[in-house]
Protein backbone atom coordinates (compact mmCIF):
# COMPACT_ATOMS: atom_id res chain seq x y z
CA UNK A 1 0.00 0.00 0.00
CA UNK A 2 0.75 4.01 -0.62
CA UNK A 3 -0.86 6.57 0.72
CA UNK A 4 -0.48 10.00 -1.03
CA UNK A 5 -0.23 11.60 2.43
CA UNK A 6 -0.09 10.84 6.33
CA UNK A 7 -2.51 8.74 7.44
CA UNK A 8 -3.30 6.29 10.32
CA UNK A 9 -3.57 2.41 10.34
CA UNK A 10 -5.93 0.50 11.88
CA UNK A 11 -5.21 -3.27 11.92
CA UNK A 12 -8.76 -5.39 12.30
CA UNK A 13 -8.81 -8.81 13.61
CA UNK A 14 -11.15 -10.05 10.75
CA UNK A 15 -12.15 -13.07 13.01
CA UNK A 16 -13.77 -11.06 15.81
CA UNK A 17 -15.37 -8.93 12.98
CA UNK A 18 -16.77 -12.60 11.59
CA UNK A 19 -18.52 -13.64 14.24
CA UNK A 20 -21.32 -11.25 16.04
CA UNK A 21 -20.69 -10.27 19.50
CA UNK A 22 -22.89 -12.47 22.11
CA UNK A 23 -24.75 -9.18 22.85
CA UNK A 24 -25.32 -8.44 19.18
CA UNK A 25 -23.92 -4.91 20.09
CA UNK A 26 -25.08 -1.63 17.50
CA UNK A 27 -21.02 -0.82 17.63
CA UNK A 28 -20.25 -4.26 15.58
CA UNK A 29 -23.22 -3.81 13.23
CA UNK A 30 -22.34 -0.31 12.60
CA UNK A 31 -18.76 -1.63 11.97
CA UNK A 32 -19.83 -4.71 9.60
CA UNK A 33 -22.27 -1.48 7.60
CA UNK A 34 -19.68 0.31 7.11
CA UNK A 35 -17.42 -2.18 5.89
CA UNK A 36 -19.30 -4.13 3.48
CA UNK A 37 -19.96 -0.25 2.35
CA UNK A 38 -16.67 0.39 1.67
CA UNK A 39 -16.33 -2.89 -0.06
CA UNK A 40 -19.30 -2.44 -2.34
CA UNK A 41 -18.05 1.25 -3.74
CA UNK A 42 -14.87 -0.21 -4.31
CA UNK A 43 -16.23 -2.99 -6.42
CA UNK A 44 -17.68 -0.64 -8.25
CA UNK A 45 -14.89 1.60 -9.22
CA UNK A 46 -12.93 -1.39 -9.98
CA UNK A 47 -15.45 -2.64 -11.94
CA UNK A 48 -15.54 0.68 -13.61
CA UNK A 49 -12.21 0.77 -14.51
CA UNK A 50 -12.14 -2.92 -16.23
CA UNK A 51 -14.85 -1.62 -18.08
CA UNK A 52 -12.98 1.06 -19.56
CA UNK A 53 -9.25 -0.52 -19.77
CA UNK A 54 -11.24 -3.11 -21.32
CA UNK A 55 -11.39 -1.51 -24.69
CA UNK A 56 -9.41 -1.83 -27.42
CA UNK A 57 -7.78 1.53 -28.33
CA UNK A 58 -6.31 4.51 -26.31
CA UNK A 59 -9.51 6.78 -27.68
CA UNK A 60 -12.20 4.29 -26.80
CA UNK A 61 -10.45 3.69 -23.23
CA UNK A 62 -10.29 7.60 -23.53
CA UNK A 63 -14.05 7.91 -24.21
CA UNK A 64 -15.44 5.38 -22.23
CA UNK A 65 -13.69 7.09 -18.86
CA UNK A 66 -14.21 10.76 -19.70
CA UNK A 67 -18.46 9.76 -20.64
CA UNK A 68 -17.96 8.14 -17.21
CA UNK A 69 -16.81 10.94 -15.68
CA UNK A 70 -19.48 13.34 -17.42
CA UNK A 71 -22.37 11.28 -16.21
CA UNK A 72 -20.86 10.78 -12.49
CA UNK A 73 -21.12 14.49 -11.88
CA UNK A 74 -24.09 14.88 -14.54
CA UNK A 75 -22.44 17.86 -16.28
CA UNK A 76 -20.87 18.06 -19.68
CA UNK A 77 -18.35 19.68 -17.96
CA UNK A 78 -15.97 18.50 -15.05
CA UNK A 79 -12.87 17.83 -12.99
CA UNK A 80 -11.15 14.49 -13.33
CA UNK A 81 -9.27 13.35 -10.22
CA UNK A 82 -5.88 12.92 -12.18
CA UNK A 83 -3.33 14.66 -13.88
CA UNK A 84 -2.01 13.21 -16.98
CA UNK A 85 0.40 11.17 -16.24
CA UNK A 86 -1.71 9.57 -13.60
CA UNK A 87 -4.92 9.10 -15.87
CA UNK A 88 -2.59 7.28 -18.79
CA UNK A 89 -1.73 5.09 -15.46
CA UNK A 90 -5.46 4.82 -14.35
CA UNK A 91 -6.05 3.54 -18.00
CA UNK A 92 -3.15 1.41 -18.46
CA UNK A 93 -2.20 3.27 -21.54
CA UNK A 94 0.79 5.61 -22.74
CA UNK A 95 0.84 8.67 -22.17
CA UNK A 96 2.20 10.27 -25.38
CA UNK A 97 -0.40 8.17 -26.92
CA UNK A 98 -3.25 9.87 -25.01
CA UNK A 99 -2.13 13.04 -24.93
CA UNK A 100 -2.17 12.64 -28.70
CA UNK A 101 -5.59 11.46 -28.67
CA UNK A 102 -7.05 14.39 -26.53
CA UNK A 103 -5.06 16.76 -29.00
CA UNK A 104 -7.10 14.87 -31.75
CA UNK A 105 -10.47 15.12 -29.83
CA UNK A 106 -9.91 18.81 -29.63
CA UNK A 107 -9.14 19.15 -32.99
CA UNK A 108 -12.11 17.58 -34.12
CA UNK A 109 -14.12 19.76 -31.64
CA UNK A 110 -15.27 16.68 -29.56
CA UNK A 111 -13.75 18.16 -26.75
CA UNK A 112 -11.96 21.15 -24.39
CA UNK A 113 -9.55 20.70 -21.90
CA UNK A 114 -7.16 22.46 -19.53
CA UNK A 115 -5.88 20.43 -17.07
CA UNK A 116 -7.62 18.13 -15.23
CA UNK A 117 -10.93 20.17 -16.57
CA UNK A 118 -12.84 19.00 -19.36
CA UNK A 119 -15.33 19.59 -21.39
CA UNK A 120 -17.50 17.14 -23.65
CA UNK A 121 -19.52 18.26 -26.69
CA UNK A 122 -22.54 16.29 -27.61
CA UNK A 123 -22.30 14.52 -30.45
CA UNK A 124 -23.24 10.63 -31.64
CA UNK A 125 -21.51 7.76 -31.24
CA UNK A 126 -21.27 7.40 -34.53
CA UNK A 127 -19.16 11.10 -35.36
CA UNK A 128 -16.50 9.38 -32.54
CA UNK A 129 -16.48 6.23 -34.73
CA UNK A 130 -15.92 7.49 -38.03
CA UNK A 131 -13.67 9.80 -37.15
CA UNK A 132 -10.87 7.24 -35.86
Amino acid sequence: MVADEDCEIIFLNVQRLLVTCQTACEHHQKLMRNLVSVLANKILILNDKITHVGKRTTRDKLLSYLSAESIRHSSLSFDIPFDRQQLADYLCIDRAAMSTEISKLQKEGFIKTNRNHFELFACNETDLQADK
